[in-house]
C-alpha cells in the first residue's frame, strides 16, 4: 500500500510564520495608505472650505461666525425644543455653498449629527512677549522684539469655554454649543483622564481683536476688513502622533490658510501657537 502524505507540525509552523511575516509587513502599508486617503481627502475638503468662505465673503461682506453654525434647536413642531439634526441645519456655508455635510466633518470624526459640545480654547503661544514676533506690527519691514505685542496675542487658552452672544438677551453671552461632526469649529483632542474640545475656527482671537480693536493689531484675523494671506482659517489635528500627552514634532497637521490651500504643517507648533502660526 502507497503511504499516504500528510503536513507535518513543522510544516505547518512555517506556514504560519510566514504568513505572519507577511501580515506584519503587508499591514503598516495598508495603514499608510488609508491614512493618505484621508489626508487627501480632508485637503480636498478644506480647499473646498475656503473657497465657500470666499463666495460667503463676496456675498455677504463679511466672513461667518462659524462655518457650520452653532447647534440649533427646533422651535415649533413635536420636535419643539430638542436638537436640530445638523444635516437638517441650514447655515452659514451648508447647504448653499457646500452641498455635502461630510466636507465639515474630518476622516476621523466619526461624530454623528445630533451630538453637540461646547469647547475651550486652544494653546497660548507659550514663548514669551517680546520673544516671538509673528507680524510687522510697526510696519518697518522687519520683524524685531518691538513687533510682539502683549494685546496682540491670543486672548484666552484652554481654561475659558467659548462664549457666543446671547441671541435672546442682547449685550450678554452664553457658552457656544458647536456640532461635533463639524471638525473645523471644534475638534477633539486627547487631554490626561480623556478628551477636551478645542476651538479651530474664530473671526477674532487677540485680546484687541476680541475688544476694542487696534491699528497695531495682528491683521491674520478673519474679522478683520482685509485679513493677511497668512491668517489661519483652521486646522485639522486628527492625523497627530503623541507622545507623553504632546504631539510628536511632525507635519502632520493639515492647516488651511487664507492665501493658498491646506498644507501640512508641523503639529507642536500647532498645539503651542495656534493662530500665531504662519505658512
Amino acid at each position: 500500500m502507497p503511504r499516504k502524505q500528510a503536513v507535518t507540525l513543522i510544516e505547518l509552523l512555517v506556514v504560519i510564520a510566514i504568513i505572519a511575516i507577511l501580515a506584519a509587513i503587508i499591514m503598516p502599508v495598508l495603514a499608510r495608505a488609508k491614512n493618505n486617503a484621508y489626508r487627501n481627502s480632508d485637503i480636498s475638503n478644506m480647499n473646498s472650505i475656503r473657497s465657500a468662505l470666499q463666495l460667503y465673503r463676496v456675498d455677504q461682506g463679511a466672513y461667518p461666525p462659524a462655518l457650520l453654525g452653532y447647534a440649533t434647536l427646533y422651535s415649533s413642531g413635536p420636535n419643539m425644543g430638542q436638537i436640530m439634526p445638523a444635516n437638517e441645519l441650514r447655515s452659514f456655508l451648508y447647504t448653499k455653498r457646500i452641498p455635502s455635510l461630510d466636507t465639515l466633518r474630518p476622516s476621523f470624526n466619526k461624530n454623528g449629527f445630533t451630538l453637540t459640545t461646547t469647547a475651550v480654547w486652544p494653546n497660548q503661544d507659550p514663548r514669551p512677549v517680546g520673544t516671538a514676533a509673528a507680524y510687522d506690527a510697526d510696519g518697518d519691514g522687519n520683524l524685531t522684539p518691538a513687533d510682539d505685542l502683549a494685546n496682540a496675542r491670543q486672548a484666552f487658552g484652554p481654561t475659558q469655554v467659548v462664549e457666543r452672544p446671547d441671541p435672546s438677551n442682547p449685550g450678554t453671552f452664553i457658552n457656544a454649543e458647536f456640532y461635533r461632526v463639524s471638525g473645523y469649529d471644534v475638534s477633539e483632542v486627547p487631554v490626561a483622564g480623556g478628551l477636551r474640545w478645542e476651538l479651530r475656527y474664530a473671526l477674532f482671537w487677540t485680546v484687541w481683536g476680541l475688544s476694542t480693536g487696534n491699528a497695531a493689531d495682528d491683521p491674520r484675523q478673519l474679522g478683520y476688513d482685509d485679513p493677511s494671506d497668512e491668517t489661519v482659517i483652521t486646522w485639522n489635528s486628527y492625523f497627530r502622533n503623541w507622545t507623553a500627552g504632546v504631539p510628536n514634532r511632525e507635519r502632520q497637521d493639515l492647516v488651511l490658510f487664507l492665501g493658498g490651500g491646506a498644507r501640512p504643517h508641523d503639529s507642536r507648533d500647532m498645539h503651542e501657537r495656534s493662530w500665531r502660526n504662519r505658512p
